[in-house]
């Protein structure tokens, strides 16, 4: 590929129809997470990196290698990564004496960090600590979010968006019950954040619809809100901005009720009556005679009936 006056123009077809992978468009592809560990890391980050990973594939992109770098201090490296890798979201892992067990989470936007969140890890629960069978790879979750926090403080608002972004998985149009197996719960109490990951069991309940338990799968945390590094609200609102072709037309005369009844409205022309075609009938048609005198100005003549 050549870059010429800051347009990168592809040489081979190759390189087209890279560049037109990253190009922008109308209906972007799944979101995938780059996972990174960094510089001083303990056991307990590198088995929840790598937990995390497992809920996230296949969207998800593991570095093994460690990274020295401090993304609240200099994000370079990770705008780098995205770029190279495409990868608009992503989770790093580190431990120092200050900020022990640590795990920032963070999205991208136009490869340049919008939001970073950083949790600390007091409790950890791994996929392998826990004895039953897993949900499959690639399943969609469920995404249950509980606790005041998450409506009330902007922080928590904003962890809750990163937190859905992350874990949400691709786009479907419909899915089978069957399907629904996977459930990531988050609990906002007492300034601490719980995370717990279940696998939905339908049980016979002597009727159609079946009876659901959860059954504990792992990973399990316990977080604690440490730094934040959000975005503007005009950085924030431009991100979020939808393309004119995505936004749903405006339907007029169209109104619901409150219990969702659809109505419409009809706006008509006033009609001409004297137009309006009648059924025809041999009775009322006039003949000949009478035509001419109307016409004339005259009485029309009575038919002559023998008897």
């Amino acid at each position: 590929m050549a870059q010429l006056g800051g347009v990168i123009k592809p040489k081979t077809k190759r390189s087209k129809r890279f560049l037109e992978s990253r190009a922008p468009k109308l209906t972007e592809d799944v979101k995938s997470a780059m996972i990174m560990k960094g510089g001083n890391t303990s056991q307990t980050i590198t088995q929840a990196l790598k937990d995390i990973y497992s809920l996230k594939k296949p969207n998800a992109v593991l570095y093994k290698k460690k990274n020295i770098t401090r993304p609240f201090e200099d994000s370079t490296s990770l705008e780098f990564f995205s770029k190279k890798t495409d990868c608009s979201l992503f989770l790093f892992g580190s431990h120092n004496k200050k900020r022990p067990n640590n795990l920032i989470f963070g999205r991208m936007f136009d490869f340049h960090v919008l939001d970073m969140i950083e949790l600390g890890i007091e409790k950890f629960t791994s996929l392998s600590d826990i004895k039953v069978s897993k949900c499959p790879e690639g399943t969609k979750p469920m995404l249950v979010f509980a606790g005041e926090a998450f409506d009330t403080d902007n922080e928590y608002k904003r962890l809750k968006s990163v937190l859905i972004d992350f874990f949400r998985g691709p786009t479907v149009s419909a899915v089978r019950l069957a399907g629904l197996e996977h459930v990531i719960h988050f609990t906002a109490l007492d300034g601490k954040i719980f995370m717990r990951s279940y696998r939905c069991l339908l049980k016979k309940s002597g009727c159609r619809t079946p009876r659901i338990e959860l059954e504990e799968i792992g990973p399990s945390f316990d977080f604690v809100l440490r730094r934040t590094h959000l975005a503007s609200d005009d950085l924030y609102k431009t991100a979020h901005r939808q393309p004119k072709a995505l936004k749903p037309k405006k339907k007029k005369n169209i109104s619901h009720d409150v219990f969702g009844t659809k109505f419409g409205r009809v706006h008509m022309q006033k009609q001409d009556l004297s137009k309006l075609h009648t059924r025809k009938m041999k009775g009322l048609r006039k003949r000949r005679g009478e035509v001419v005198a109307e016409e004339e100005g005259q009485a029309p003549k009575l038919a002559k009936v023998e008897s």
